[in-house]
């Protein structure tokens, strides 16, 4: 099987098992440093001869997980300057439907060679599947004033990849007028964010645990770069932080981001900060991102794109039960961490009023989960109506404490359950019927549209129910806390 492809920028060589080519590495914008720092992504340079792609290529400047999640969440980093780059899985054919994966990370982690990403088995299934980088914490999301540094450069990367796709897809056997765009947690958000640019590179669209809800405002985001700056001793300017190597940036970049995490404060971050809980997000810049995407898809963005949303049953214990950290939540806390993620007490006193079982720890997790995830996922889906399908996750991992946490789908939507990344999260034996029906779900949906189940209808709420064992649709599951928001 011949592996040599010609793209716009010169030949590649991949590798081919059973059955399945693969193209790793493969640039599709120059590398972001030096002068193109902080710039928008730029075309990479043409090569002669045939560029080997038969190895993961660099991932772009981000820190280590913390304990333990650099166990949990295995996240390789690769040295090298070309991180701006992604990786192909064909099958052999022509005019096959391509699904383009957008990572997780909280906009400062992760990349397209985490293990659980690899792409073989939706190639599998007639699928090309491609996974990409793009730049992330400071580099690619702190609000840097001015024309040097345009704000989203994390966005507009993927946006480039995107244009990469359509422009290249082709040679590879793709069809690039059937291109799905998915992504989970950071990279739900981005799909959610891209979708309501009307950008015409994608036909659907799949947003895994991130909808439209996030997005800073240009006054909260320098909150943010002027406190990492001053801890740097730098002007909050691209200038500044670009006088700086990224490993020097890191450790504050970390600690700052861990910080609006453990006490999102819109006091001192600005309310669109706080309400996500995380530091360095898209910005609502007037330009690329002129609103937030909830409200621009309400409008009628994106109105000629296909979407699948939807969350996991427990977002929020993965980040509060592996640390122990469940256990040290005191009722006191629960209204304190709600309230800065922008939940009225009158929605907390309901919750403690209808789930008197819960621990204050399992509370909190409850209320973050349909705060972040839950409710922001059935706003996008409403305001997306009519091509709009819905599913929760709900198979529960025999991990204490995980329960259907966030990131826990990942192996299933990509058939693979003996990553290391789906075994520290799902166990040993995960249930192979499960992955079966929920990778099914999303070939269906990438290749024509539908992914097996009723479309969401803001009347009935029908919701696809990924439980392990029947599988049902649900009409608006759990609606009457739903409803509190």
């Amino acid at each position: 099987m011949d592996t040599v492809v010609q793209t716009a920028y010169g030949k590649v060589r991949g590798s081919v098992k059973d059955g399945i080519r693969s193209y790793l590495g493969i640039p599709y914008a120059a590398p972001p440093f030096g002068a193109r720092r902080f710039a928008p992504p730029g075309p990479p340079d043409p090569w002669e001869g045939v560029r080997d792609a038969t190895s993961f290529g660099p991932t772009a400047p981000k820190p280590g997980y913390p304990s333990p999640y650099n166990v949990l969440l295995p996240d390789p980093e690769i040295p090298g300057e070309d991180c701006l780059n992604l990786n192909i899985w064909a099958p052999e054919g022509d005019g096959l439907p391509v699904m383009v994966w957008i990572h997780g990370g909280a906009f400062r982690n992760g990349s397209g060679s985490v293990a659980v990403y690899n792409g073989a088995n939706f190639a599998r299934d007639g699928v090309i599947c491609v996974t990409i980088n793009y730049r992330l914490g400071v580099e690619g999301f702190a609000y840097l004033p001015g024309a040097a540094a345009p704000a989203n450069r994390g966005l507009r990367d993927q946006i480039a990849a995107l244009t990469w796709v359509r422009d290249n897809i082709a040679a590879f056997g793709g069809d690039p007028g059937n291109v799905t765009v998915f992504g989970e947690s950071a990279g739900g958000m981005s799909v959610s964010a891209l979708l309501s640019l009307d950008l015409g590179l994608f036909r659907r669209a799949i947003a895994q645990s991130g909808a439209g809800n996030v997005a800073q405002t240009p006054d909260d985001a320098l909150l943010v770069t002027k406190e990492i700056a001053a801890r740097l001793g730098v002007e909050p300017t691209a200038e500044g932080f670009a006088a700086l190597d990224p490993d020097t940036i890191m450790p504050v970049q970390t600690a700052v981001s861990q910080e609006v995490a453990a006490l999102p404060d819109p006091g001192r971050w600005g309310a669109s900060t706080a309400s996500t809980g995380m530091a360095l997000i898209p910005v609502v810049d007037d330009d690329l991102l002129a609103r937030r995407p909830e409200e621009a898809v309400a409008d009628g963005a994106g109105r000629d794109v296909d979407l699948l949303v939807g969350y996991t049953a427990e977002e929020f214990r993965l980040f509060l039960f592996p640390t122990g950290l469940a256990g040290a939540i005191t009722p006191e806390l629960v209204g304190v961490s709600a309230a800065g993620l922008g939940a009225p007490p009158s929605v907390v006193a309901a919750y403690r009023a209808a789930h008197p079982e819960l621990s204050a720890g399992e509370l909190l997790a409850t209320l973050i989960t349909d705060a972040l995830f839950r409710v922001p996922a059935n706003r996008l889906a409403e305001g997306h109506a009519g091509r709009t399908w819905m599913y929760e996750f709900g198979w529960r991992s025999p991990i204490d404490g995980l329960g259907a946490c966030h990131a826990l789908e990942l192996g299933f939507v990509f058939d693979n359950l003996g990553a290391p990344d789906t075994i520290e999260l799902a166990g040993e034996n995960p249930p192979q019927e499960l992955a079966d029906v929920m990778h099914k779900a999303w070939v269906d949906f990438a290749t024509h549209g539908d992914p097996g189940w009723r479309p969401f209808d803001p009347d009935e709420r029908p919701v696809k129910v990924f439980d392990g064992e029947r599988n049902p649709v649900v009409l608006d599951p759990r609606g009457e806390d739903r409803r509190r928001w």
